[in-house]
């Protein structure tokens, strides 16, 4: 019986109410989440406005040194935590700041919060594992099964923070990829009107806040440093670091080459978009050859023995009727 695995004091009724009630606020989070309304360029403009600052101070004056601003006191103590163990001054700090940077993440307490957690959730989980299952009791395993679990349990926790931040990164490289042939049009048609690339660029991102905001974020950024930074190329560089798409690589190095050798810049992204127009479409008619043989499992177990019971269902009747 599931009572016997159970700890002294609660039962099957308990557990039950306490899903019912979880599943309830789900539910409701879910509903009023749904209702609201969400900008997807809302509180970017106060960062890109920052990062303007920050490059203008450092181009106006770079002896000048921003002034400090008090942290909040939990953000505080992460950051202790983090300068306790080291972790902000090894080779892994860096390449977690490019992580971040590729995730979208360009805080500069967003490596704190990562190290932090990184650090904390194997040590949590950990004590959490321990306790249910040796000091409640919960499961009814074997020592080595327990020991196993527990071992599990940490490493899972340890590397949960990469995993979460890969995927993110993943859904954002692929939201870019989708927006990335109309931008190109975009930047065709500023190129053609004879705006200058940062102004181009600028432009574009004002028409692409709605359709493709996570370009448009990237672009943003390359906008200010090209207007701010000594060397051109290095604001496209740092592109090239916050974005890993080869499609973002390929029309990167086209915009180097058209600053550094004065090509037609217009002419060149007509080619690009023409190519990732056509990937797109051969992407799509993958997905769609691969169509029928996708549906053959779910056809064989939802649509055939339905068919089967309307066939055989009348003649199965009529036999069993003159049997009996």
């Amino acid at each position: 019986m599931m009572q016997d695995y159970l700890p002294d004091g609660i039962t099957i009724e308990d557990i039950i109410a306490v899903l019912a009630a979880m599943s309830a606020f789900l539910v409701v989070v879910a509903i009023w989440s749904s209702g609201i309304i969400k900008d997807p360029m809302h509180g970017r403009v106060k960062h890109l406005q920052d990062r303007r600052t920050d490059l203008k101070r450092g181009y106006t004056a770079p002896s000048k040194r921003k002034p400090t601003v008090k942290k909040a006191s939990y953000l505080g103590t992460m950051q202790a935590i983090v300068n306790g163990f080291n972790l902000m001054k090894n080779e892994q700090a860096e390449k977690y700041r490019l992580k971040l940077l590729q995730g979208g993440y360009r805080s500069k307490d967003a490596l704190v919060y990562f190290l932090f957690f990184k650090l904390i959730l194997p040590l949590l989980i950990g004590i959490i594992a321990v306790i249910l299952i040796y000091g409640l009791g919960l499961f009814d395993l074997k020592p080595m099964i327990k020991t196993l679990v527990c071992g599990g349990a940490i490493l899972m926790a340890s590397i949960l923070p990469e995993t979460v931040l890969k995927n993110l990164t993943i859904k954002r490289n692929e939201a870019m990829q989708r927006a990335l042939p109309d931008m190109l049009d975009l930047l065709v048609i500023c190129a053609e009107a004879g705006l200058t690339l940062d102004s181009a660029l600028t432009r574009v991102v004002k028409e692409m806040a709605q359709t493709g905001p996570e370009l448009a974020d990237e672009l943003s950024y390359t906008a200010i440093e090209l207007g701010f930074l000594s060397e051109r190329k290095q604001a496209l560089t740092n592109l090239t670091e916050r974005v890993t798409l080869p499609a973002i690589q390929t029309v990167t190095a086209t915009l180097i080459q058209s600053e550094k050798y004065g090509t037609p810049l217009a002419q060149s992204l007509k080619v690009l978009s023409a190519e990732f127009r056509n990937e797109r479409m051969m992407k799509a008619e993958e997905k769609a050859a691969k169509l029928p043989a996708t549906m053959t499992i779910p056809l064989i177990l939802f649509i055939l023995p339905t068919l089967f019971v309307v066939l055989i269902g009348p003649a199965a009747c009529q036999i069993s009727s003159k049997l009996l």
